[in-house]
């Protein structure tokens, strides 16, 4: 049985966008991404590619939107909560970062995730939050 002409568009289109952000093409990445967002609104796949496409062009209310869908429809998102973690911490919000952060490693321990919790627990020693 065939796949439906929609579906395989909205994989090539996605399978498209994770391309671009992988090149840091981000508004490419999201141009190509939109019809996917529009069709698939609620799959944490598509929501955690767009989350990344706008933090790297640096829409960081887009971003943090993005994430927190992604944690509404999947909360064990490991990925989700670091990458949250890191668009709060871009908007200068670390008390909000470091929980996410926290989550994150605690979730799964990656260096990048420890590394960014540290960042964030040095940045709240030294300003205060």
């Amino acid at each position: 049985m065939a796949e439906p002409v929609e579906h395989t568009d909205s994989v090539a289109a996605f399978r498209h966008a994770e391309s671009l952000v992988e090149q840091r093409r981000p508004l490419e990445a999201l141009k190509a991404l939109r019809p996917v967002l529009d069709a698939e609104p609620d799959k944490p796949s598509v929501q955690s590619l767009a989350g990344r496409a706008y933090l790297g062009s640096a829409q960081l209310r887009r971003a943090e939107q993005a994430f927190q869908r992604v944690l509404e429809l999947d909360p064990t998102d490991h990925y989700a909560r670091f990458a949250l973690g890191r668009t709060l911490q871009r908007l200068g919000r670390h008390t909000e970062a470091l929980a996410q952060l926290r989550m994150a490693v605690a979730m799964n321990p990656l260096p990048e995730y420890h590394e960014a919790l540290g960042e964030v627990s040095a940045r709240i020693a030294v300003n205060g939050g």
